[in-house]
């Protein structure tokens, strides 16, 4: 009987040129995320010894650097029954977290009846579910120049694009103009426009529409909506830190959904401060049944294909939470408490920053806010070797005041403005 040979295992033996097996643009993606990079790196110098201000990461701390947590959302998850939260949860979500999440996104509005809703994976995982479920490979969806940096990763991961509008006008407000022109020329394109609009609180500015803005913008979405169907996705990862005098956004969505699908992009990372449970939904409005069918079958086929389903014991908590009004009463007071710690930051950024005369969009809370510099990358390496990490941006730095102590502050600032300033001696001088 002849033996298996193990010839073309020998040594010396010259074998076929290797084959490229990732697909070309899977190839030449980076592996890391360049926030949870500089996040790396900031760390690894403070292990060193180094005093380092690390304003880089989206998640609250409290002066001492530790994660913020509300003890009710904390309790809540512990009494969830051990054996509810091994199962299997339904692809589109549980029942009573879905009727509570709509609840507490259309509040008031009498709209409820009206919006379906699937659990996704955090407030990313809403993003990508419309992504894939509103446009067709090669198309565009359409957000502010100024935008969270996975938009993109999202879009090209789907085999989506991005295409941009700038944010803010001439005035330093939102520039409806330009989102105007943009929405029109995307519906002239692909027939379609997929709109992420993130606010309040958006990340990476910190700006939030105010009433105004909002219904200019709203009476953009109506009149371009006889061009095509228009998706408008309102991003409210950070609807929770909102200023307490901001525009009543669920209001103007209900009033657009006659003309416009709206679709809110529902986050439990930083309301409940539970960043790693990635307990998140997407809520789609429609006035017709036949649209709420529709969407729901279209979004859990999204869901079963995309992740299957998702953390059962989070939702399970929330849901308990949204419908429970004491435990709810409880999150509530917790979270304000939180809120007065990041304002009290937000107050002092903008007390130190004016008086410094740094330039920046309307800031009224938030985790983040933007500096604008002519050299991002310069400003941000500047700063850097004072030990203050911040995020680089196109035209502008973003500043995580969620894990940056008032006390922090005026150190925060003074690198900022010297980094701005080494940029803008540096930069090219117009003739």
């Amino acid at each position: 009987m002849a033996s298996l040979s193990s010839a073309p295992f020998e040594s010396g033996m010259t074998s076929a040129a290797p084959h490229e097996f990732l697909t070309p643009s899977a190839k030449s993606r980076a592996g890391d995320d360049p926030i949870f990079a500089l996040n790396a790196e900031a760390s690894r110098r403070a292990k060193a010894g180094e005093r380092i201000l690390n304003a880089t990461l989206g998640a609250l701390t409290d002066d001492a650097g530790l994660l913020v947590t509300l003890p009710a959302v904390c309790e809540a998850l512990r009494r969830v029954d051990e054996r509810r939260a091994a199962a299997y949860a339904p692809i589109a979500g549980e029942a009573s977290f879905l009727s509570g999440v709509i609840a507490d996104v259309f509040s008031g509005t009498g709209a409820e009846s009206k919006a379906i809703g699937v659990a996704t994976p955090g407030g990313t995982g809403a993003l990508n579910l419309a992504a894939v479920s509103f446009l067709d490979p090669g198309m565009s969806l359409l957000s502010s120049h100024f935008y969270w940096g996975p938009y993109e990763t999202i879009a090209a991961h789907t085999g989506r694009k991005l295409a941009t509008f700038p944010t803010f006008d001439e005035r330093g407000r939102f520039h409806v103009q330009a989102f105007s022109e943009a929405l029109q020329r995307v519906l002239a394109r692909q027939g379609r426009a997929l709109v992420f609009l993130n606010t309040p609180c958006h990340n990476p500015t910190g700006y939030s529409l105010d009433a105004t803005e909002l219904e200019q913008t709203a009476a953009v979405l109506r009149e371009k909506s006889a061009l095509g169907p228009i998706i408008l996705l309102l991003d409210t990862a950070y609807a929770s830190f909102g200023p307490k005098s901001g525009a009543a956004w669920n209001r103007t969505l209900v009033e657009l959904s006659d003309s416009v699908q709206v679709l809110v992009a529902w986050s439990g990372s930083k309301a409940f401060a539970q960043y790693g449970a990635r307990i998140g939904a997407l809520v789609a409005l429609a006035p017709q049944e036949q649209r709420r069918r529709e969407l729901q079958g279209a979004l859990s086929f999204a869901c079963r294909g995309t992740w299957s389903n998702c953390n059962h014991a989070g939702m399970l908590a929330v849901a308990e939470i949204l419908a429970n009004p004491s435990l709810k009463a409880r999150v509530d007071a917790e979270r304000e408490r939180a809120i007065r710690l990041l304002n009290e930051r937000v107050q002092a950024f903008n007390e130190q920053a004016q008086a410094k005369g740094l330039k920046y969009p309307r800031y009224e809370g938030g985790f983040f806010v933007t500096v604008f510099t002519p050299d991002a990358e310069r400003t941000s390496k500047s700063m850097q070797a004072e030990g203050v990490f911040v995020v680089p941006l196109k035209g502008a730095v973003r500043i995580a005041l969620c894990s940056t102590p008032a006390s922090e502050v005026p150190r925060l600032v003074a690198a900022l403005e010297s980094g701005v300033r080494l940029a803008e001696l540096s930069a090219p001088q117009a003739s």
